[in-house]
């Protein structure tokens, strides 16, 4: 039986293996769901199907610089305690490096490379089973760049969002600043070319039926909608953005004063589009404690 990626993404989920070891458990068990699941049990690959269905939205974001290459990884637990512990800050160092200092680019290459305690996979199975809690490497992104080219990053709230920018020209400061306006205005897209037709027909969509519903004439409610769309994408495009530091400019000016060039904007914030846990932690521990 073919093993598709929509298989592999259902196991996954339903066990918080790998890519690679989801894949090989479906192609030994001839495709059976239930039979993977058990065939990574008793590879010790899933512990159980308990934990593995746990939510796992806390954790951290970090960033990894050497030269001309970059790396940005988000590392969830399934609470905010966790992530404050050296086991599991430990472990998002050693995935960081080893990614940095490979040549991969996804993240079902990360989760294949070799550590000093296995496979990033395996090593986040045995920090899984130590620390108790459902750990997962939910996405990365890998950015190399030019010599004429900087990085610039921020942290904020010590991991929770993670900003990466490269800008082409100007200096580090620059970049960071740049970083650090993205942390706080929460830009979705960098230019506003890279909006795709789909969410501007959406938008505009939208803001015609607000107009028209306000009762204005038809002629008017279509200049009203292209301003607002304007406005709107200002406030979602890094570049159109006001620079927080001096609102009387945008983004892009202030880069470009410096003489610079915005390029790449990667922003990571923690459990971003996840189901966040809502059971009390307390409340599961002492369950547990009592055997439920």
């Amino acid at each position: 039986m073919e093993v598709t990626a929509s298989m592999v993404k259902d196991l996954r989920e339903k066990t918080g293996a790998g890519m690679m070891d989801c894949k090989k458990a479906l192609a030994e068990t001839n495709g059976d769901m239930n039979a993977a699941v058990d065939w990574l049990r008793e590879k010790g690959i899933a512990k159980s199907e308990k934990k593995a269905a746990r939510i796992a939205a806390e954790g951290l974001a970090n960033i990894y610089t050497n030269n001309n290459r970059a790396v940005i990884i988000e590392v969830n637990s399934e609470t905010d305690f966790v992530s404050k512990n050296e086991e599991f800050t430990g472990m998002i160092d050693t995935i960081g490096n080893t990614i940095l200092n490979s040549s991969i680019k996804t993240l079902e290459e990360a989760l294949e490379l070799q550590t000093e305690e296995g496979t990033i996979n395996d090593l986040i199975i045995a920090k899984t089973a130590k620390i108790g809690e459902k750990l997962s490497l939910r996405r990365i992104e890998v950015i190399e760049k030019s010599d004429d080219e900087v990085f610039g990053s921020y942290l904020h709230m010590g991991g929770k969002i993670a900003v990466l920018t490269v800008l082409k020209g100007a200096n580090e400061a620059v970049a960071k600043d740049v970083a650090m306006q993205s942390a706080a205005m929460k830009p979705v897209y960098v230019f506003e070319a890279d909006i795709p037709e789909e969410v501007i027909a959406h938008e505009r969509s939208i803001q015609k039926e607000i107009a028209m519903g306000e009762g204005k004439p038809a002629e008017i409610a279509e200049k009203m909608v292209e301003g607002r769309i304007k406005k709107h994408f200002k406030e979602i495009c890094l570049a159109e953005q006001p620079f927080i530091k001096d609102g009387d400019i945008n983004v892009a000016t202030y880069v470009k004063n410096n003489n610079g060039e915005i390029k790449t904007m990667i922003r990571y914030e923690v459990g971003e589009g996840m189901e966040k846990r809502s059971e009390n932690f307390a409340e599961e521990v002492m369950n547990q404690i009592k055997g439920n």
